[in-house]
């Protein structure tokens, strides 16, 4: 399928792995030319280099961190203040029990995932809506849907962002802008191996062990890949998603054991 956005320039954060580099991958498949950014500089270099090479676009790496001001900045200014596609990630806060968690706790979490990405909505949505088009995916969790008991800090953040996009989705979508989040469940990513070795230690088991437990849950019997939620997130992004506002699309292998 031409999804229609050859040509189109997209930011895409937390982008030098995992889901993020999936979603960049799907990007630059379909011809949108890129600005990604992560914290580590080679990591994210390679990654620019592999997407320019493989699919013919452009590919600009900017490293930083972008749940900080000077982050943003810096991504901004590579992008003269103006994309049509961004692609918002961050990496979550660690997991933990909820009595431990301090205010300062809760402050990072919402900087990380929440406030970035409110921020980097303001600096470019404005813009699309004066173009007559734009596209945002925010990556989010399964936990929005279904709550993970030690991941609180980032439920309570990301459920936080959810209401935003509810909110400003239908305010901007008659100038031609359409804002959606990707509700990640488990996935091949290095997240999802810190969340095994976790597991391990505070049940005993290996981290196999402690793997196959959670797969074990999932329908599908499996992780997800990340080059299937790139294909998700480039979806959204094309012309033909026009009509999808404020939705929360969960990727989970049916784990959530939920009707909507």
């Amino acid at each position: 399928m031409d999804l229609g956005i050859k040509g189109k320039r997209a930011l895409v954060c937390a982008a030098s792995k995992g889901l993020g580099l999936g979603c960049a991958e799907a990007l630059a498949e379909a011809g949108v030319n890129l600005v990604i950014n992560a914290r580590g500089r080679d990591a994210l270099t390679r990654a620019a280099y592999s997407l320019a090479d493989r699919f013919g676009v452009m590919v600009e790496p900017v490293a930083g961190d972008i749940t900080t001001e000077e982050g943003r900045d810096k991504v901004l200014t590579a992008l003269g203040g103006q994309a049509d596609i961004l692609v918002n990630n961050a990496g979550g806060p660690p997991p933990g029990n909820w009595t431990d968690w301090s205010r300062d706790d809760f402050i990072r979490a919402f900087d990380g995932n929440l406030l970035s990405a409110v921020a980097l909505m303001q600096a470019l949505v404005p813009g699309m809506a004066e173009r007559g088009w734009g596209r945002v995916v925010n990556i989010t969790s399964q936990s929005v849907k279904a709550p993970i008991p030690e991941l609180g800090l980032s439920n309570t953040a990301r459920l936080g962002l959810t209401g935003f996009v509810a909110g400003v989705s239908r305010q901007v979508a008659p100038q031609g802008v359409c804002i959606n989040n990707l509700l990640p469940g488990m996935h091949a990513t290095d997240r999802m191996v810190q969340l095994d070795e976790n597991a391990s230690k505070s049940q005993g088991i290996t981290p196999e062990e402690a793997r196959a437990r959670r797969v074990s849950a999932i329908p599908t019997g499996s992780y997800g890949e990340a080059a299937d939620f790139g294909a998700t997130c480039a979806f959204l992004c094309s012309q033909q998603a026009r009509f999808i506002v404020g939705q929360n699309i969960l990727l989970d292998g049916g784990a959530s054991r939920a009707t909507l």
